[in-house]
């Protein structure tokens, strides 16, 4: 017999990002993955390449130069601040440290699928609470939450469905909660959000000892390709991430491009003018096309399609990949009736307008 993994591992069902490629296709416009369609700041593409002459180094063990910008940017302590491979490993990383066999992670049923990837990975239970209108309810996530949760995690805004909890919401959550129980505020599409009532997590973590904020650069900040977040922690979470995060978790280059990405605010400001504009824009067209436009925040919106045998959302998808246009299928997120589309470039919004029209008519 080979070897056996522990019990639930083969479970898993491996994560797929959204398509990149279409074959035989000349143009690609690749709206799949919630990328920034501005791409990077050109500041952080000059430190990205400056970084050349040490790849033979080790990197900052603790990204201390990016934590102190972080801190610095965000009026943040530096000691509660811990960097990732992206946000995704500090998500897998409090799970692992904070759950295992016989206890649950509570997460919004339509969450971020990582979320369920990591608790099982744990050997941990998830555990969905429904959603109200296509947003996380707080009284379905407090009523579920029991004495063996470990962990609700919560994105806000949440992907995929675009849609938030304002900041008197997040706080009822976490007062609802056992004090045991750790809630991570997912904020990976924070800078997005134009809300008067909206407010990322930073103050609930300022607060009280049992909430963690994570965030990404992935996403305004155009640097998906290099894998790098941080949380903001109490500073016990802090020490248990550092203790159980492996060594040199962020390359050199990825923290030299983070730091020099913060520093470019306007890079940031022209890329949040940009996802306003066309958002909007995008939104309003697709409604006029007859579809269901679900309201967001974010730098992407849901689509729902009708359930009529070749106008439904798998054929949407099939047929405007063919065209060359990716968007991202959501059955694996229970919506198999809906499509999320990035908000790409101005052209771009406008041909899968064309494209969508063509296809429903």
């Amino acid at each position: 017999m080979p070897p056996r993994p522990r019990p639930g591992i083969l479970e898993i069902q491996a994560y797929v990002g959204g398509d990149a490629s279409a074959p035989g296709v000349d143009r690609v416009i690749r709206l799949a993955s919630n990328e920034n369609p501005l791409g990077p700041s050109p500041k952080a593409e000059a430190a990205y390449g400056a970084e050349h002459d040490e790849l033979n180094r080790y990197p900052e063990g603790d990204s201390g130069a990016l934590r102190q910008v972080i801190a610095r940017t965000y009026d943040l302590p530096v000691d509660q601040l811990v960097c990732g491979a992206g946000s995704d490993e500090l998500i897998s990383l409090l799970v692992r440290a904070y759950a295992g066999p016989g206890d649950e992670v509570l997460h919004s049923a339509h969450g971020f699928l990582m979320y369920p990837l990591a608790a099982k990975a744990a050997g941990a239970t998830p555990v969905s609470a429904p959603e109200r209108n296509l947003t996380s309810d707080v009284d379905a996530l407090l009523n579920l939450a029991g004495p063996r949760t470990r962990l609700v995690f919560l994105a806000n805004p949440n992907n995929p469905t675009g849609s938030y909890l304002p900041a008197a919401e997040l706080g009822r959550l976490r007062a609802g909660l056992p004090e045991q129980v750790l809630l991570v505020i997912d904020a990976a599409y924070a800078e997005y959000v134009e809300r008067e009532d909206y407010e990322p997590g930073i103050q609930l973590v300022r607060a009280h000892d049992n909430v963690v904020m994570t965030r990404t650069f992935s996403k305004i900040h155009g640097l998906a390709s290099l894998r790098l977040g941080w949380a903001f922690c109490p500073r016990a979470v802090a020490d248990v991430l550092n203790r159980v995060r492996v060594p040199f978790n962020v390359c050199g280059p990825a923290q030299a491009a983070g730091i020099a990405a913060l520093e470019d605010v306007e890079h940031v400001a022209r890329s949040r003018r940009h996802n306003s504009r066309w958002l909007a824009w995008f939104s309003a067209q697709a409604a006029g096309l007859g579809l269901v436009v679900l309201p967001s925040v974010g730098n992407f919106v849901l689509l729902r399609f009708p359930s009529v045998p070749g106008k439904d959302a798998a054929s949407a998808a099939d047929a405007l990949k063919q065209r060359g246009i990716l968007l991202r299928a959501m059955g694996a997120y229970g919506l198999p009736d809906c499509l999320r589309v990035t908000i790409g470039t101005g052209e771009d919004m406008k041909v899968v307008v064309q494209a969508l029209g063509e296809f429903l008519s």
